[in-house]
């Protein structure tokens, strides 16, 4: 008789722990994240000849943009055949 007792308590607990609430977890949102530090530029003084030379490169770079330019102008009004 109480090993019957014993078995039907078991069950039972098994059967209640199985049908219990379940507890919903809650998950809090993450901080929020600190905004970027703004970039450092850091500029070091050139001397003259440094200096010559960018402005020439940059000089050099502008004339190339300006030929193609150009040029794709160019091939647009023989395709189309103005002038």
């Amino acid at each position: 008789m109480k090993k019957a007792l014993l078995l039907v308590s078991l069950v039972a607990a098994v059967s209640f722990a199985a049908c219990s609430k379940k507890e919903e977890t809650v998950v809090a949102p993450p901080p929020a994240a600190a905004p970027a530090p703004a970039p450092v530029v850091v500029t070091t003084p050139m001397d003259s000849g440094a200096s010559a030379a960018a402005g020439m490169a940059a000089s050099a770079a502008d004339s190339a943009a300006m030929s193609a330019s150009s040029a794709a102008m160019s091939a647009s009004d023989a395709a189309s055949g103005t002038k």
